[in-house]
């Protein structure tokens, strides 16, 4: 069922340390139009930086020159290589966490832009393998495994090619969603890592053996300014960027309490905490240096919107390293990478805004509430009381903010819900929600829910906000 909100009649004394002390004033003007030109700027330069790739092949195939089949199956090898190595590029460019494209994209995009772009990369590169080797044996009138085994070991940089090609393969079977769920976040993170060396085992043999890349001229300095590029993207967003925010801020943990049975918040303390640039609804990467942890960054988001006196973050236990995380001891230093995300009111189309949230996924929801306008709606399911977090807090903030925070009890078959999550229901809880941004985060089964209903209600999907880490 739906509980109505508590009364403004009732009087909470909300701690000093949690109360948003400048709740009042953090607003975000809601721009006329918003600006896609960034987005829009990237993918012409993807598409026009591909076609240059391309055109370097059919430069550099003279007329006439295809003849055969066994001409065809080379010529397609040589497309499909140069294809995919500019694949590559974008690949490590969209995993190089420079903020500018995570700013012109979005996170969730970038997720997106990532799995779909693997699979294209994979396509590609197995294309490029299997045409060149069939049509070089079909040249020299040799079976596969003969001619396979002649290019590896006498064309140069052939070895760290295939190398390359092993992990990426192996990259990809792993990246099966089925397969993923079952690995440990830790295995997957420094697995991903070896793509880097695709990245780096593949170069030589692409500017040894690629005609477009080998004869000098424009194909050589085009490719070699792609790859300084990509590298120093990456070097920036994963060494430089990271170093100056930490040497700036020095943060560290300053007191752990427990929200609930299986939910912790770490406060966290720094210096110039005024002059951080990160909002509501945004995550960090934290990397806690003590016995145990500091090997390990995991993407957690601001239960609490930035202020000059604490950062928090509230994190859910389930496993051993968030197990962990419940005996922080005051003081520990913290390595942290972001801010990251654009789950923020800056994202808004529209003067007013729905949250829904569910579990742990109120944590970034409550501290958008803090940066959204007055007469937001707040809908927070969960099973039963005990499962709510921040209910005094939310309910300070719907006083302060003019805000509805409606509590959705139950559990997922209880009529009650159920209603709630239909068209006609969610048009009685909020009637005017076609004029309305929403923000979803919670468990992947009320994000689908609440995404099928608000398309059957005809919520444009650009007024539709996701958090990335439930996709």
């Amino acid at each position: 069922m739906a509980t109505e909100p508590r009364g403004a009649d009732r009087t909470y004394r909300v701690k000093d340390a949690y109360r948003p002390r400048s709740a009042q004033h953090r607003e975000i003007d809601v721009p006329d139009v918003y600006d896609h030109s960034g987005r829009l700027l990237f993918t012409i330069v993807f598409w026009c930086a591909l076609a240059t790739s391309v055109e370097l092949w059919w430069l550099n195939t003279p007329t006439g020159s295809i003849r055969s089949v066994a001409d065809i199956l080379v010529a397609g090898g040589r497309l499909t290589g140069l294809v995919g190595g500019f694949l590559l590029l974008t690949q490590v460019l969209l995993m190089s966490r420079v903020r500018w494209l995570e700013r012109w994209i979005g996170a969730h995009s970038l997720l997106i832009w990532h799995r779909e772009l693997g699979g294209a990369l994979l396509f590609m590169i197995l294309g490029h393998v299997a045409l060149i080797v069939v049509g070089y044996s079909r040249i020299a009138a040799q079976p596969l495994l003969p001619t396979a085994w002649s290019m590896i070991t006498t064309y140069e940089d052939m070895v760290s090619a295939t190398l390359a090609t092993g992990i990426l393969i192996g990259i990809s079977l792993l990246a099966i969603r089925s397969v993923r769920r079952r690995l440990p976040y830790e295995f997957w993170y420094f697995l991903h890592l070896t793509s880097y060396l695709i990245l780096l085992l593949g170069y030589g043999h692409q500017f040894a053996t690629g005609r477009e890349l080998s004869r000098g001229g424009f194909g050589t300095w085009y490719w070699a300014g792609l790859y300084a590029f990509v590298v120093l993207c990456l070097i920036w967003g994963r060494i430089v960027a990271p170093a100056w925010f930490n040497l700036r801020h020095r943060l560290r943990v300053a007191r752990v309490t427990a929200e609930g049975p299986d939910m912790i918040s770490v406060y966290i303390s720094g210096r110039r905490l005024d002059g951080l640039d990160a909002r509501a609804g945004q995550y960090f990467r934290w990397r806690f240096l003590t016995l145990g942890c500091w090997w390990q960054a995991h993407p957690f988001s601001l239960s609490a919107a930035p202020n000059e006196h604490f950062l928090r973050l509230t994190i859910k236990v389930v496993g051993d390293h968030t197990e962990r995380l419940r005996g922080l001891r005051p003081g520990v230093r913290i390595f942290a990478e972001g801010p990251s995300g654009v789950f923020t009111a800056e994202r808004r189309r529209r003067p007013r805004a729905l949250l829904i949230a569910g579990g742990s996924g109120i944590a970034p929801i409550r501290a958008l509430l803090e940066e959204l306008p007055a007469q937001t709606v707040v809908i927070y399911r969960a099973r039963n009381e005990d499962e709510l977090l921040f209910r005094e807090e939310l309910d300070w903030l719907a006083r302060e903010r003019e805000a509805q925070v409606w509590y959705v009890l139950g559990s997922r078959d209880d009529a009650g819900p159920r209603y709630l999550f239909t068209p006609k229901g969610m048009r009685e809880l909020v009637d005017d929600i076609r004029h309305r941004d929403v923000f979803l985060c919670g468990p992947s089964g009320l994000v689908n829910t609440s995404v099928r209903t608000l398309r059957r209600l005809r919520v444009p999907r650009r007024q539709i906000h996701l958090d990335p880490f439930e996709f």
